[in-house]
């Protein structure tokens, strides 16, 4: 396994491609030595309350106050809704205790991984990046201390500075977390590909956290800067995944994201440099009429690009807690303002018509994929997908109805994004879905038979962000340093920039647009300057 050496007198950092060791990152770990299982429970006694609850938290922005909806001429859009904004509640605060309990019941000591699901000990980069996301949240929201909030990054990131690369270029789909390796599906020893959305998703929170702690930042930077980004985003900007063919053996990368999610990675991307133009836009795309809303969905025929069109909420609202549904590269704009202009508009159709089936047939709804007990273990739980309004499919793509349900994660990130009765219900609905040692249930089932009674770090990485998106707002922050990154100096005129693919630019996120507007002139959403 490669490893970067830590070279150069009276410099801030180089980096050599070499076997060897992370000096700074050996350093670092050793001045931090885990203590992983020292945190005690969550919210037990000493626990500080939230009006107790200061971290120096990053400089405000604009209040997310209510204004007039519509587009400006700028592409930006202002949505017609107000979102939560307040420090936490009593009951809130416990809740994000609970979540965090998750964390402190399956993280590895070996690795500082986070099981996905449970006591099963396997992880992919998204859910790392969900327990990244509880981790911020937990430090914020002055569950844990700082000492604890450290040594578990610290932890974590050694990890991520050794990991052994699918065929020496990106982390593997899914590891084995007591162990660190690569493993298939079945948690067997092997490699099948990487996926271009869990890394986008990683992206984004490796930057949340460069930005708001420097003192991990040159740490991170030696972890981005082991892999190869030569065959997940080409020219265009356009994302790739990779898998092994099953006969040949040989790996075959193939376009990876539909809307919803495409987008949300493709700003992972750009906020590390990249060009990500052509993931970012939202063509093809078309619109299915339900409930009076035009629901978006991806316009590329599954017959023919193999990969299915699922409508879900999740993808919408990460974004919007974790980016304000902004543009990379914005650092200033108020939070009521979303220069992604129509990533904002289209998240509101997302919650408009979840809304507008519970004022018609009745149904609470909240819909994403989730975990299922017992076979098929997964489910994409759809507003709208292969034609169909509310359809729930397995992974097969079998129908799969009786697996509906208000997902957990989806009802609280509506919840904290658009302040409405609606919200409220959902909150009610699933605020009690909990094991007070063991976290969140992913839902409640839609059809009657109660909560489904599995734990993930996806879910309570995403309640926990919902809680720190409302006591916060936009959970990205501007760089609290201003200093260069080595992130973008690093094997300058070697030729490896080239050879990896990185950046070939000075410093900061690439710049995206949010034009052309993907919306006709009859559109509901009225325009304004």
């Amino acid at each position: 396994m490669s490893r970067l050496v830590w070279l150069g007198v009276g410099f801030v950092i180089l980096l050599l491609l070499a076997a060897g060791t992370v000096s700074l990152l050996a350093s670092s770990i050793a001045s931090h030595p885990p203590v992983l299982g020292l945190g005690g429970p969550a919210g037990t006694a000493g626990s500080p309350q939230a009006a107790d609850c200061d971290r120096g938290a990053p400089p405000a922005r604009s209040a997310r106050s209510r204004l007039a909806g519509g587009y400006r001429d700028d592409g930006a859009y202002v949505r017609p809704y107000r979102s939560r904004s307040g420090p936490l509640t009593e009951e809130e605060l416990a809740a994000a205790r609970v979540a965090w309990t998750y964390f402190e019941t399956f993280t590895q000591e070996s690795t500082g991984l986070a099981n996905s699901v449970g006591s099963y000990p396997s992880t992919t980069l998204w859910d790392t990046a969900s327990y990244i996301s509880g981790l911020v949240a937990a430090y914020e929201l002055c569950i844990i201390e700082r000492a604890e909030f450290d040594s578990r990054m610290y932890k974590l990131l050694a990890t991520f500075a050794t990991l052994d690369l699918f065929r020496g270029e990106l982390p593997n789909k899914v590891y084995h977390t007591e162990t660190g390796a690569k493993v298939d599906y079945t948690n067997a020893a092997g490699e099948i590909g990487f996926s271009a959305l869990d890394i986008g998703r990683f992206l984004v929170w490796m930057r949340i956290v460069k930005n708001r702690y420097p003192h991990f930042g040159n740490t991170i930077d030696a972890v981005l800067l082991r892999w190869d980004y030569s065959n997940v985003i080409d020219a265009e900007g356009t994302l790739y995944g990779a898998r092994v063919d099953r006969n040949s053996g040989e790996t075959k990368y193939d376009q990876e994201g539909r809307l919803g999610y495409e987008e949300y990675a493709a700003k992972g991307f750009a906020l590390w440099g990249f060009d990500a133009a052509a993931a970012h836009r939202p063509e093809p795309y078309q619109t299915a009429e339900i409930y009076e809303v035009d629901v978006p969905y991806d316009g590329r025929d599954p017959r023919v690009f193999h990969a299915q069109n699922y409508v879900v909420t999740e993808g919408y609202i990460l974004d919007g807690m974790e980016l304000n549904w902004d543009l990379p590269q914005d650092e200033t704009s108020s939070d009521a303002v979303h220069t992604d202009g129509w990533r904002a508009e289209f998240a509101d159709r997302i919650y408009r018509v979840q809304e507008a089936r519970y004022q018609q047939e009745g149904f609470l709804t909240a819909r994403s994929e989730h975990n299922v007990k017992g076979p098929p273990y997964f489910t994409y739980d759809t507003i709208f997908s292969d034609g169909y309004a509310w359809n729930t499919v397995t992974p097969s793509g079998d129908y799969a109805p009786d697996h509906a349900a208000i997902a957990t994660k989806a009802a609280l990130g509506l919840w904290a994004l658009w302040d409405t009765p609606y919200t409220d219900a959902l909150y009610g609905a699933t605020i009690s879905l909990r094991d007070p040692e063991r976290g969140f249930y992913e839902g409640l089932y839609e059809r009657g038979q109660g909560p489904i009674i599995l734990q993930t770090a996806n879910n309570n990485g995403i309640l926990l962000a919902a809680l720190l998106y409302k006591a916060q707002g936009k959970i990205l922050t501007p760089p609290r340093s201003d200093g260069a990154e080595v992130w973008y100096t690093a094997y300058r005129g070697r030729g490896i920039r080239e050879a990896r693919n990185l950046p070939l630019i000075e410093a900061g996120p690439a710049r995206l647009s949010s034009a052309p507007q993907p919306l006709q002139a009859d559109s509901p959403a009225a325009r304004t300057r």
